[in-house]
This record gives structure tokens, C-alpha cells and sequence, in this order.
């Protein structure tokens, strides 16, 4: 059998994704990772409900999905990768379109650390951006970054989470996005972490209680 090479070629370009490489201005972590759920993919009687954030996310995910059991099916995107980085932007544009949503909560924060408060001011709008394009007409919420329970240098500290969340605050409110407040909720509880920056059981479940309730409200009647 005779092959055309360059047809064979071409048609690599064509079908190849089309994802940028790493270049000096991004910035990964030793250790990338993706966790999707999406479960009651060939269900149509519910709204959907998704979740887009951090280990922090996949640990109150259980929770959400319970209390919301009967009235939505719940899925979640837990990513390691940072506003400003392109691959965050490819990940959720993927797997918005695996199925369409109805109420999209979101908190991106943890990680990043190597981008300076200005550039994560400057990426943040491509990530909404990115959510309303590939989920078009879903309502979304923000949810503020948690804090930790010790500062790490050149990691993340309380001064940089405030001023990152300061600065999605003054976004989300001109865009009209609700804000669900993590940080203010989770202020008061550094015996609820488990290391530096996670939470135990008891803080994820209360967590969870409070997306819950905050994506239950925009759930539509």
C-alpha cells in the first residue's frame, strides 16, 4: 500500500490540537495535574452544575454534590494549573464542551505563585472570558481564595491572597458575577486545616455547605 506522505502530513497538522509550548513567560510546577468528574453525563432531568478550582475544590466537591443531590448533577475540573498559563484556558474550553451547565462555580487561586499580582490582574479576564464562551448561558460565581495556615516564601501567604482577591473582588463585581466569600468564611478556622494550605474534613464539609447553598440559589426554577 502506497502512502502521500505530505496528505499524511498535512492531515497531522490539521487534527493535532493546537496548544502553545511553554514558553519563558509560563510557569509550571514540578508536578502538573488534572482532575475531572463528571458524572450522570446521559441524565437531562436536572440542571448542571460545575466546579472549577483546586485540590481545595476536589476536597469540599463530596459535599456540594450531596446536598444538591435530587436538585442538580454536579461535576468539578480540579487543575494545578495557574491564571496565566494557557493550559488553564485549553483544560476548561475542553471540558465546558463536554456537556452544557447551567450554574458554573469557580476559584482558581492556589497555585501561581511565580506570577506577580499585576499579571494575574491582567489574566483573569481570559479565564471568565473563557467560561462564558464555552458555557454560554450559565450563571456564574466566584469563590475567593482560602487562606493558609502559614505563610511560605516564595509561595502563598496572606498578604498575596488577600491582594489577589481584592483584586477578582473589584472584577467580579463590575462584571456582575456573585462572590462566594471562602475567605472570609474560613478566616476564623486555622484549627480546620490539615497542613499549611488544606483543610480538614470538618473544614471541607463546611465548605461545601456554603457553595452548596450559594450555587442552589442561582440553580434555575
Amino acid at each position: 500500500m502506497r502512502f502521500d506522505t505530505g496528505l499524511l502530513l498535512l492531515s497531522l497538522v490539521l487534527v493535532a490540537p493546537t496548544a502553545q509550548p511553554a514558553g519563558p513567560s509560563v510557569h509550571r510546577e514540578a508536578i502538573e495535574w488534572c482532575d475531572v468528574w463528571m458524572p450522570n453525563m446521559n441524565d437531562h432531568a436536572l440542571p448542571r452544575v460545575l466546579l472549577i478550582g483546586d485540590s481545595i475544590t476536589r476536597a469540599y466537591f463530596p459535599m456540594v454534590e450531596r446536598k444538591l443531590q435530587g436538585k442538580a448533577y454536579v461535576a468539578r475540573i480540579a487543575t494545578s494549573k495557574a491564571i496565566g498559563d494557557p493550559a488553564l484556558l485549553a483544560e476548561v474550553s475542553v471540558f465546558l464542551g463536554e456537556a452544557h451547565f447551567d450554574v458554573v462555580h469557580f476559584n482558581v487561586g492556589m497555585h501561581g505563585w511565580e506570577y506577580s499580582e499585576d499579571e494575574y490582574r491582567r489574566h483573569l479576564p481570559a479565564l471568565v472570558a473563557t467560561i462564558r464562551k464555552h458555557a454560554r448561558g450559565a450563571r456564574l460565581i466566584w469563590a475567593s481564595t482560602t487562606p493558609v495556615r502559614v505563610d511560605r516564601a516564595p509561595g502563598p501567604s496572606r498578604e498575596r491572597i488577600e491582594a489577589r482577591n481584592a483584586i477578582a473582588r473589584e472584577y467580579m463585581s463590575k462584571a456582575g458575577i456573585p462572590i462566594d466569600d471562602l475567605y472570609g468564611l474560613m478566616e476564623p478556622h486555622t484549627d480546620l486545616h490539615s497542613d499549611d494550605i488544606h483543610f480538614n474534613q470538618s473544614g471541607s464539609a463546611m465548605m461545601g455547605d456554603k457553595v452548596a447553598d450559594a450555587t442552589a440559589e442561582l440553580l434555575p426554577k
